[in-house]
Parts: structure tokens; sequence; C-alpha cells
């Protein structure tokens, strides 16, 4: 299978629950509704690129347990190839515990389990047999760091563009940011690559212009006004339409698994970021990570040809 998408990250269950507020320090709260699913970066981004008509692959880690198996269900039925996700005996799936509150905002704690099994040298042979010149790597930094690394190094040797996630927050080096094509970020990130504070759309237009100096270029999400693109000396505001909010879990991967997808199609940066803008407020529109992502129908687009 000709892949346009291979994602290497991470994938996890999640057990959600439904709260009137997230709980302070020490407090214990009453739920409401609960419910499992999957999830996990690497894995919401691989079904978001799926969804949007990409051929899309995972490298990905998952414990031989209930969840892994729950999990590679889903992801199969959602139209990725998950034929480099590895079954690792003796450690347990990922695991993550959301809790979403009235206005639709989450806490979450990860448990990586299986994904910190996943190393540089499973992601170099895996890659060698999915990647080709026109194929869009996605990774993120839910795996560990040498993991990322390797993504991005060994698509650059076999002439790919890296969409580099870089969530949650860690460091990375000066050549590997530079490779990032684009790095996707929010304010916090941003912040923690800066050294700053970075909050609001002026202070994130500044940034999206620093940071599009150190990589290829940046896309930097600024939640419901959208996100900003800079490439090229040039920062451009694209604006995202006003939904009602029901939850935000998981909706910067609809975001980046939509814009992977449509670079992997022909699409240039900024139209591509338009289609991530869209795809992002169509999943927090809806409840869950994976099974709030719209296809293209849903967004209006045409089939990919």
């Amino acid at each position: 299978m000709n892949h346009d998408v291979v994602v290497v990250g991470s994938v996890n269950r999640d057990y959600v629950c439904r709260v009137d507020a997230l709980p302070a320090p020490g407090e214990t709260v009453l739920g409401g509704e609960f419910t499992v699913g999957s999830g996990g970066k690497g894995g919401n981004q691989a079904v978001a690129a799926s969804r949007m008509g990409a051929r899309t692959a995972l490298v990905a880690g998952v414990g031989d347990d209930h969840d892994g198996r729950a999990l590679l269900a889903d992801l199969a039925a959602a139209g990725v190839d998950c034929a480099s996700v590895t079954l690792q005996a003796g450690v347990r799936t990922g695991v993550a515990f959301v809790w979403v509150d009235a206005a639709g905002d989450n806490s979450i704690v990860v448990a990586p389990g299986a994904n910190h099994r996943l190393d540089a040298g499973a992601v170099r042979a895996a890659l060698g047999d999915l990647l080709h010149p026109e194929a869009v790597l996605v990774t993120q930094a839910e795996i560990p760091a040498d993991a990322l690394a390797a993504a991005v190094e060994t698509a650059a040797s076999a002439g790919c563009r890296s969409v580099v996630n870089l969530a949650p927050f860690r460091p990375l080096p000066t050549e590997l940011l530079a490779r990032c094509d684009p790095l996707v970020v929010n304010e916090s990130e941003a912040s923690g690559l800066l050294g700053r504070t970075v909050r609001g759309p002026d202070d994130a237009r500044r940034a999206a212009g620093e940071l599009a100096r150190r990589a290829a270029s940046v896309v930097l999400t600024i939640g419901a006004d959208g996100a900003l693109v800079g490439a090229a000396d040039e920062v451009h505001h694209l604006p995202a339409a006003p939904v009602p909010v029901v939850d935000t879990t998981g909706a910067g991967d609809a975001f980046t698994g939509a814009l992977a997808a449509a670079l992997s199609s022909g699409s240039g940066l900024l139209e591509a970021a338009r289609i991530g803008v869209r795809a992002g407020s169509h999943a927090v529109s809806g409840t869950g990570a994976q099974a709030s992502y719209p296809d293209r129908a849903a967004l209006g687009l045409p089939p990919i040809a």
C-alpha cells in the first residue's frame, strides 16, 4: 500500500468522565457520564488523517491486553493501517484519564505504558518500509525523544515532509526544529520554546514569526481564534467559525491530522491549515476524541482524487 500519511506516535485508551467543574487539589467531586474510547495523540492524528481521505499508516506500540486489542480494532475500523503497531508482552497499553467540565474544558493524566517502549530502532525499521518522497510524516512528543528524532531524521533521508506536533512540550535540538515543516504548537507550547508567556492573538502572531525563523514553517493554534501560519517571513491568521463547544478533547489532533492529509493531497500550507481549523472546530462540537472527527463530506469537501 502506498501511504499518503505515516504517523509515528502514541495510542491510549481514554477513560472519560463528565463533571460540572474540574476538581481542585485535594477535592473529590461527583461525576456524570463515564465513557471509554480510543485516543492518544498518534492514534488520534492517524484517525483524523484517514477520515479526511488519506491512506494512513501508524507506527506505535500497545500492550497485549484488552485495551490494546480494543485500540487496534477502533483504528482498523477507521481505515488506519496498523501493521506497524507492535503488541508488547508484559506491559500495559497506554491509558488516559480525562475529566471534561460543563464548558467542554478538560484535564488529562496519561499513563504512557507501551508508548514509552517505542524506540528509535523500531521507528527506523518500520519507516523504511512505509516512507516514500510524496508521503507526509506526522509525529508528536508523547513518545520518547529518541523515537521522535528518529522519525524526523528518517523522513528527511527519504525526502519526506515532517509535521511535528510538539505536544506535550519538550525542548527540541536546533537541527531537529529546522526540519519541522510545519511545527504545530499551541500558545503553551510556543511559550516553552520561546521562554516567555505567549497569550492572545497579538502575542501569538509575534511568536509565530519568531518560530518560523527556527522551523521550516510553523502553525500556531489559538483555540477559538483559529490558527496562525508562519513561513517565508510572513504570518497569516486563519480565523475559526464560532461553534458551540461540547468537548475540546483531541481537537488539536483533529487539526493536525486533517492538515497532514491535506498536505499529502497537494494542498499548500495555508489551505491545509484552513482545512485543519475546520476539522478542529467540528471536533469540539462533539464528544470524545476520535468519535468527534469529521470526514470530508462533513466539511463539504470533495473526495480526494
